[in-house]
């Protein structure tokens, strides 16, 4: 379900900004006094929160690809990463459908759920990944360049690295606010307070040597493709399941 790749300048970029400047949810009534209901909150029709929430979860995979595929050809070439990565994933712990057949089989409720504990987990890592990105960019020797620039062969990151991490770290937080809403009007009874994998991989962000800290970033990236296109699969599984009753 790869889609190509938004830039991000130039037309395809401005018009899903125009898109996306509609997806966040309305908060706040006294700013928004057309809001039918008393209960402090717009009440968005489901469909609708599906539109949303798929927008931004293509949007994401798109960046996430982009950016995984800028950083590989630019630091990782000839150093034979992927031979290393097989499960290396924090989310890797969180039980998952294999392929589309299963998750087709999967309770509506269950595929909801997983995507929410998929997008809690990437909180952290997205807000480091967004730090440390930004410290490979400092100038050797600057504050708050973490002793990276030390090594004379420490790569520095080029800017669209970073602006994709920025915008992907904002976009995860606007889906899992959609995400949470969706829930709301899907599940029934108490809903279950789902636990999610704590990500450790920090310090293998800040190692001091250039391979094992290049195949970190690589990794976490890898990962965050991978992430990004199932949730983004699975919300598209759902749209049709639940919008259009397998009509589409």
């Amino acid at each position: 379900m790869d889609n190509k790749g938004l830039s991000l300048t130039g037309g395809p970029f401005l018009l899903v900004m125009v898109l996306m400047s509609n997806l966040l949810l309305c908060k706040n009534v006294a700013s928004m006094p057309t809001c039918p209901n008393g209960d402090g909150q717009c009440r968005v029709p489901l469909g609708e929160l599906f539109d949303r929430a798929v927008i931004l979860s293509d949007y994401i995979h798109n960046l996430s690809s982009e950016m995984f595929s800028e950083f590989d050809k630019r630091y990782t070439q000839g150093r034979r990463f992927i031979t290393k990565t097989i499960n290396g994933c924090h989310t890797s712990l969180i039980p998952t459908p294999e392929d589309k057949e299963q998750a087709q089989k999967t309770d509506h409720e269950d595929l909801l759920n997983m995507i929410l504990t998929v997008l809690r987990s990437w909180n952290e890592p997205l807000y480091h990944l967004v730090t440390e990105v930004r410290g490979m960019q400092e100038i050797p020797g600057t504050p708050g360049s973490l002793g990276m620039q030390e090594n004379l062969h420490t790569k520095i990151a080029p800017n669209g690295i970073l602006s994709k991490a920025i915008e992907i770290e904002e976009r995860n937080k606007q889906l899992l606010e959609g995400m949470e809403r969706i829930i709301s009007q899907v599940q029934s009874g108490v809903r279950r307070n789902e636990a999610y994998p704590i990500w450790l991989g920090l310090p293998s962000l800040q190692v001091a040597d250039e391979d094992a800290r290049l195949f970190a970033f690589y990794n976490l990236l890898r990962c965050l493709r991978r992430d990004s296109h199932k949730v983004d699969n699975y919300l598209k599984l759902l749209k049709c399941q639940i919008i259009y009753n397998n009509n589409c």
